[in-house]
């Protein structure tokens, strides 16, 4: 019996038998539903194969109030086609997770930043466990859930299935050179034959993710190294598969926070991100964000144009190099769309010492202030092939940190310097920002004319305003700790603010904060 209640933007989900039996369902079998809402809103939502006869489609419902809902199949069965129903829709006024308050992320109007449905301004601040999916177990899920939380990131770079195709090992989550297995055919460039046990406990880590408000960032098959260098299946899966690989994604995690990368570490021109980036707009009701992540030789521009795509992240490599002009090159394509550096130099990649502690902190702002501020993406040597232990054989030494498995890699310093920025963004009026050079003297800067001006300051010291459209209060914040050393307003007369030489600071001016001084007045 299905239930009859919902909560708005929460999870909600039918399942539907088949009378007949089917050689391959996964392949065969198209199944989707059209729900209605009493305002006349139609969604649609693709549904998927769960094994043996069973489909299920999953939908978060976007309003309150009455929703209908009617099944449509490719193929004649009763048991698939034309199911009718309907059921009541509620907000939860106990929740206290963000995006059942607020809605999934969708980009900005503007197209460079996120927001939550309700129009709240979201920050990316990701994480890169790309093997999270078939080398975790759900101990250890929770373990880098908590962690990541703590921190402040609220997204995860993850590969869905393990990609070379020559990659082998033990059918495990605990043994040396262990993995699972998404498609049993894909060591020979196909994607048919899906493992279903595979996705249902993929099921129950997204689960434990999307529990501490970190959103999966569902890449399929990844076009450049892959998890060892062994051969990736995403250059190589015909584009109708790949398309309909990206459908089931859609399909099965859609109905949750989502992040849909089509292309992953290679050029971005391949045949198969194009076909894919079509279905997942066909298919995802919610307009959840769908763009490209790129290796570090692409030009960074493929499907520029294209409705499907919203995004573009570049890579800057792993040799320990700043390299921000790669994102103030992407940030001035057009059509305009989201940008970010989807993945700097990780941390102690290839030697310990590379890339560490605040050298995390300074890429990061350097991005964001350069033009990424779709948001900023960090990552570890060792975590994001989930290494089991600092001893674990196997893997190339370029891209491990010798002295670590993922547990040791969760504690490495730069982390914390990344995730503060979520903190520090929290709350303020941050939609559309974009880089600003004229606001103050030669200073990296992102601006919203007349609401906020946010000011990274390498080494502290001086800066001069020179433009009435910087609100007049402010607030010097250290970006290592989050913590405001002073506050201030500047006026005409004295123009100048202040902080101390030789360390980082950030400094926000925001008409928020005079605004609450003014309220403080009366």
């Amino acid at each position: 019996m299905q239930k009859t209640k919902a909560f708005q933007w929460q999870e909600y989900e039918l399942e539907l038998v088949a009378e007949n039996k089917y050689a391959q369902p996964y392949a065969e079998v198209e199944l989707w539903f059209e729900f209605g809402h009493e305002s006349g809103l139609v969604l649609h939502r693709p549904a998927f194969w769960n094994g043996e006869n069973i489909w299920k489609v999953r939908f978060a419902p976007t309003l309150e109030g009455i929703w209908t809902y009617r099944s449509f199949a490719t193929v004649d069965d009763g048991g698939l086609s034309g199911h009718v129903g309907s059921f009541e829709v509620m907000a939860d006024s106990d929740t206290t997770h963000r995006f059942y308050r607020q809605g999934f992320w969708r980009m900005s109007s503007g197209g460079r930043n996120l927001v939550h449905a309700d129009g709240t301004p979201a920050l990316l601040v990701a994480d890169t466990a790309w093997a999270l999916p078939w080398r975790a177990t759900l101990e250890q899920c929770e373990s880098y859930a908590k962690d990541r939380q703590k921190k402040g990131f609220n997204a995860v770079l993850l590969m869905s299935v393990q990609p070379d195709m020559h990659a082998t090992g033990p059918r495990s989550r605990t043994e040396d050179y262990g993995f699972e297995v998404g498609f049993e055919d894909l060591p020979t460039g196909h994607i048919n034959d899906i493992n279903i046990a595979y996705f249902q406990y993929f099921d129950s880590l997204i689960d434990t993710l999307i529990a501490h408000e970190i959103v999966p960032v569902y890449q399929p098959l990844f076009h450049g190294y892959g998890w060892k260098g062994l051969g990736v299946a995403g250059p190589v899966v015909p584009p109708e598969e790949y398309a309909r690989y990206c459908r089931y994604l859609v399909a099965r995690y859609g109905a949750r926070p989502a992040i849909y990368l089509i292309g992953g570490d290679g050029h971005g021109y391949h045949e198969q991100i194009g076909v894919a980036g079509d279905e997942v707009e066909a298919w995802d009701c919610y307009q959840q964000p769908a763009g490209i992540h790129y290796c570090p030789h692409a030009d960074n521009r493929a499907y520029q144009d294209a409705a499907w795509l919203d995004f573009q992240w570049c890579q800057t490599g792993h040799v320990g190099e700043h390299i921000p002009e790669r994102v103030a090159d992407m940030w001035r394509n057009t059509p305009v769309k989201g940008v970010a550096n989807g993945e700097p130099t990780y941390e102690h990649i290839g030697w310990m010492g590379n890339a560490t502690g605040w050298w995390q902190g300074h890429e990061a702002w350097s991005n964001l202030c350069a033009g990424g501020t779709m948001g900023v993406v960090y990552g570890a040597g060792s975590l994001w092939q989930w290494r089991l232990h600092k001893d674990e054989p196997g893997h190339q030494d370029w891209c491990l940190a010798a002295e670590a498995g993922w547990q040791e890699a969760l504690d490495f310093d730069g982390a914390q310097y990344v995730g503060i920025i979520s903190k520090i963004f929290d709350g303020l009026a941050f939609t559309d920002m974009e880089p600003n050079w004229t606001f103050a003297i030669s200073r990296r800067s992102l601006a919203v004319p007349g609401r906020l001006y946010i000011v990274y300051l390498e080494n502290g010291g001086d800066i001069a305003i020179t433009d009435e459209q910087v609100p007049c209060d402010y607030k010097i914040i250290d970006p290592r700790t989050a913590q405001c050393l002073t506050s201030g307003r500047w006026t005409k007369a004295e123009p100048k603010v202040t902080s101390p030489r030789g360390v980082p600071y950030v400094i926000v001016f925001s008409d928020e904060y005079s605004q609450r001084n003014s309220n403080d007045t009366h």
